[in-house]
């Protein structure tokens, strides 16, 4: 497929766009306008594709409508912060998408990208066992108790699971549909669709390799960062930038330098992330706290603490950490202990530095890309919150220019 600079395309007038097109869209497609506030314009698309999804299902079958495709669109609709399209969409300004067709193609896909959000996170808290999500009971969790008491508990609890299995593939299906229907040029549809593909297989495969080290109790630091990489760099950050630039139509140089700042950020965001569960506050985080703990999850930071403990001989650390990964009943006492354990092997210190160090290659990668100047330093702000802490904002962002950004002419110092 040929690929040419985004600036020469710029000229050409945009492909038809049926969000463009159609009469009466509550989608907004000027790009200045949705800069302005991504996650609402986001949230505007997301509510355009559940309320059509939402009108299929009661057409089909109305409990089914009720009590499952109405939770789906419900949690969708109650999502964080809307990171992963944000990062899509400052990615596709970046690489010069300012075009009213190109911009409503990013909010589609964009919303694609949050219910594909919900399709891993309902998926997460069945494999996992987590009660809590966002604050409020798990989907699964919440379809449970709306049993009552009109049936065993046992037999609640497993509806709850296998009905939040089921809302999980809905929202696959409902996203799939969505970049299938997308509005997107010629040049680009075979890009975006090869993306999104390899994304999906990428989470299932890292999903499938942290379940692997549950069950084995692997505790190896190069598998532990492995595992990150495909369930949560590329999934998080990696390849949301790669969707934003194959809708811009960036070229393959462009593409390759996101993409690698992505993988960078998107590695350190899941090792501050790990660092979370283990010493976060549950009402900053929205779950519980020690969850990979109690769960066995062969994270960095606990192989980490294992192999400095075995190099010291700290058989006390290691007493500690043999009985405490993986028990499901360990107290918050025990819990401690493992903390404890954490800072004393060094294991919390050394994560810290890689995050460091990952954040600041990925920045690197980040600035030898040739990008348009203002979405660019917004990208790079959400970039460097997001390896910062997992749940922070990005730092104030400076107004926008009062003229369309232009592509920044600093090719002579590695930008």
């Amino acid at each position: 497929m040929p690929r040419t600079q985004a600036k020469a395309r710029s000229a050409a007038p945009p492909p038809p766009s049926r969000l463009v097109d159609a009469p009466g869209s509550a989608v907004p497609v000027d790009p200045e306008e949705v800069d302005a506030d991504v996650p609402a314009a986001i949230g505007q698309a997301l509510e355009e594709v559940l309320a059509g999804r939402l009108t299929r299902a009661g057409v089909l079958e109305s409990r089914f409508a009720e009590e499952l495709a109405a939770r789906v669109a419900r949690f969708t609709r109650d999502g964080g912060k809307r990171t992963r399209s944000q990062l899509l969409w400052w990615a596709m300004r970046a690489c010069g998408g300012s075009d009213k067709a190109t911009a409503a193609a990013a909010l589609r896909i964009g919303a694609a990208l949050e219910l594909l959000q919900t399709c891993a996170l309902v998926h997460d808290d069945v494999m996992d066992g987590s009660a809590l999500r966002r604050g409020r009971p798990a989907l699964h969790a919440e379809v449970r108790d709306a049993c009552g008491g009109a049936v065993p508990a046992s037999r609640a609890a497993r509806f709850g699971e296998v009905a939040a299995v089921l809302a999980g593939d809905l929202a696959l299906a409902w996203a799939d549909d969505v970049v299938a229907d997308a509005p997107l040029a010629p040049w680009t549809v075979a890009v975006v669709r090869e993306v999104w593909s390899d994304m999906r297989t990428e989470m299932v495969a890292g999903q499938f390799l942290d379940l692997h080290g549950q069950l084995t109790g692997s505790r190896s630091p190069s598998q532990a960062l492995r595992a990150a990489h495909l369930k949560s760099a590329l999934y998080s950050v990696e390849r949301p930038l790669a969707l934003g630039a194959a809708v811009a139509g960036a070229d393959g140089r462009t593409v390759r330098a996101l993409c690698s700042a992505g993988r960078c950020v998107g590695i350190a965001f899941q090792l501050r992330d790990d660092l979370g569960d283990a010493f976060g506050d549950p009402l900053h985080t929205g779950k519980g706290c020690g969850g990979d703990i109690r769960e066995g999850k062969p994270t960095y930071l606990a192989a980490l603490a294992v192999a400095r403990a075995e190099a010291a001989a700290d058989r006390p650390a290691l007493e500690v950490l043999q009985r405490s990964l993986g028990d499901a009943d360990l107290t918050d006492a025990g819990l401690d202990e493992v903390r404890e354990v954490l800072v004393r092997t060094g294991a919390r210190a050394a994560v810290e530095a890689k995050i460091e160090r990952l954040s600041a290659q990925g920045l690197r990668h980040f600035d030898g890309a040739v990008l348009d100047a203002y979405p660019a330093d917004r990208l790079r702000r959400l970039l460097t919150a997001l390896a910062a802490h997992p749940y922070a904002d990005p730092p104030p962002a400076p107004s926008p220019p009062t003229a369309a950004a232009t592509r920044s002419d600093t090719e002579g110092d590695g930008r």
